[in-house]
């Protein structure tokens, strides 16, 4: 019986070895989101009024983005809230204004900006004595009046490095493009560029989002690069309809792209791999590279749809379609089943 025992036991042991084997030899899969039914919104969600410091009423600045093609636009005035029923059309279906705000707060005279999407009252701005506190206490903020938060251009005026950005915690939507003039998108002199801390977070597990925005103030006059003109950044969120609560649901779900001037018909995350058909305009080339952890670039692609199969060991995987024209667009991380 004793023999027997230890058999059993043996055996036993060599199973639970062969299946730790197996699932260690379990191929990578990509996390898989239904987007069945669903359809491209687009919209920006930071631009300016002469409710704060815009050159124009709220009313042009809804029209511009009515007449441009966006389906939805947020008004982020600075410490204001603007009344969308003031200036949308009850029976419009194809253009959606939110309400929104820019809570604009300072540490160390230094400007932390964290807008607030579809709130649902004014966020007074918050202050502490950290920089870590102070960003963390307006995402709070924005959460506690039902809004969804995003940390705006971090290297504007070079005030929030990501260090800060590894400790706040409840934000899943990041800036990664500004179309403002002096936000410093690329970063330099020892300072990281907004693509660079985004992976960097993302890296470190966060599961955040990067987002492209006019952040306009002008719409009279000329546009130039040295104004800060719309019509810079957009995103294109996927949802069923054209409704405040689901576009927020998506944008943090991921269920996005953020553009310069790059349109995509698609992107498929299948189980092993990642599918990105660009829509063609004219001539343009692309190129197409898919990036990982730490942000190396695991694949360039000139192809279209350009392809990435799983290879094993990724830890998220996302693209950057660049045009042949400068244009670019950002598809978001897709993330391994654990």
């Amino acid at each position: 019986m004793k023999n027997r025992s230890r058999c059993n036991k043996f055996k036993f042991a060599i199973c639970v070895s062969l299946l730790l084997v197996v699932a260690c030899q379990q191929p990578a899969r990509f996390e898989v989101a239904d987007t069945q039914g669903m359809r491209w919104f687009k919209g920006n969600t930071h631009t300016h009024t002469t409710n704060s410091d815009g050159d124009s009423p709220p009313e042009v600045v809804v029209d511009w983005y009515r007449r441009h093609g966006y389906n939805f636009l947020v008004l982020s005035d600075h410490n204001v809230l603007t009344d969308p029923a003031a200036y949308a059309a009850p029976t419009d279906t194809i253009f959606l204004l939110i309400a929104g705000e820019e809570v604009s707060a300072r540490f160390n005279k230094k400007p932390i900006h964290v807008n607030g999407l579809n709130i649902a009252h004014l966020v007074p701005p918050q202050s502490d004595s950290t920089l870590v506190g102070t960003i963390q206490k307006n995402v709070d903020a924005v959460r506690e009046a039902r809004g969804v938060p995003h940390i705006n251009h971090p290297n504007f005026r070079w005030a929030i490095p990501a260090e800060a950005l590894l400790q706040i915690r409840n934000d899943r939507l990041l800036e990664i493009f500004n179309g403002h003039p002096m936000v410093n998108n690329l970063g330099g002199s020892g300072h990281a560029s907004l693509e660079e801390i985004w992976d960097q977070l993302l890296t470190a597990g966060q599961r955040i989002y990067g987002i492209a925005v006019d952040d306009a103030h002008h719409f009279q006059r000329e546009f130039a690069p040295n104004r800060s003109n719309p019509g810079r950044g957009w995103i294109m969120v996927r949802a069923h309809r054209l409704e405040a609560k689901e576009i927020m649901a998506n944008l943090e779900a991921g269920l996005f792209y953020a553009s310069t001037g790059v349109e995509l018909e698609d992107v498929v995350a299948h189980a092993d791999s990642m599918v990105i058909k660009i829509r063609q305009k004219g001539d343009f080339g692309y190129r197409t590279a898919f990036i990982g952890a730490h942000g190396k670039v695991l694949q360039v692609s000139e192809t279209n749809p350009a392809v990435y199969r799983l290879r094993g060991g990724e830890r998220y995987v996302r693209a950057r379609v660049t045009d042949s024209g400068g244009a670019v667009a950002w598809v978001q991380p897709v993330w391994m089943q654990e």
